[in-house]
């Protein structure tokens, strides 16, 4: 008994079922053809509600009603549901992320970023240092600032960091090569020169070594990004974003020269 309530607890869970769902899906599953008297001895849920269980099971694919007298009910192979529930989480996510591409040309989105241009211009500088925690978070942010570069950007970073960052680091030099934005990439991890010939060509820019232990970014003398964590941290990674163009300018001048 302990066993089939725990089963009933999981595929509440992992199926999105009720708990009366799932007490008569369980239930079916173990005679697999059942009619609504058995199910409800069975699964112990009230007869009364075992009809409008069984009609929401079969809307949502777990069950197929059997004509006859008495109408009896089938479940449907687990197997057979679950790549149900596949391929419409699949479709959710897909038409989910076709929407949110297409919103940037809605009236709404561009009302959103009026808002916000027009509310950002009486905030002062040190209102706008924050905290980024998540590397997914962070490399947003960062990607946001690269792709803004007007004239300068400068990053240092350890070999993996570099390394991880390479997929989406590379268009983005690409189009700012393009803009004549200047671009310095550093690292302080490596005197092998191969690495960083290796490196240079998975960014499309020349990695220098520098003598800086840090992992920052710096735009455009300006904009800065400088992570707290040390490299190994993975998701839990913090990053403080400055938006200073006085710490900027004296931060790029305390930077160790490149080789």
């Amino acid at each position: 008994m302990a066993n089939r309530q725990d089963l009933i607890k999981k595929v509440k869970y992992h199926f999105a079922l009720n708990i009366y769902e799932s007490k008569v899906w369980v239930a079916l599953i173990s005679k697999s053809i059942a009619s609504v008297g058995e199910i409800a001895e069975m699964s112990g849920v009230p007869r009364s509600r075992v009809y409008d269980v069984l009609e929401s099971l079969e809307k949502k694919g777990f069950a197929v009603a059997k004509l006859g007298k008495p109408v009896k009910f089938i479940a449907v192979k687990p197997g057979v549901v679950l790549e149900r529930m596949k391929n419409n989480l699949m479709k959710e996510a897909n038409e989910r992320v076709n929407g949110l591409a297409n919103i940037r040309n809605s009236i709404d989105y561009k009302e959103l970023e009026s808002l916000y241009t027009t509310g950002i211009k009486p905030i002062q500088v040190e209102d706008l240092t924050s905290s980024i925690k998540g590397r997914s978070n962070i490399y947003a942010h960062m990607k946001d600032i690269i792709s803004n570069a007007q004239k300068e950007v400068v990053l240092i970073s350890t070999l993996d960091a570099l390394k991880r960052k390479s997929s989406f680091l590379k268009p983005l030099f690409e189009k700012l090569k393009e803009k004549g934005v200047s671009i310095t990439v550093a690292t302080n991890e490596t005197d092998d020169i191969k690495n960083l010939m290796n490196l240079s060509r998975q960014l499309g820019v020349q990695v220098k070594k520098t003598k800086a232990n840090a992992r920052m970014l710096v735009v455009d003398n300006n904009k800065m990004l400088i992570t707290i964590t040390p490299d190994n941290s993975d998701e839990s990674d913090v990053a403080i974003s400055l938006n200073s163009p006085f710490f900027a300018r004296t931060m790029a001048n305390f930077l160790p020269g490149f080789n």
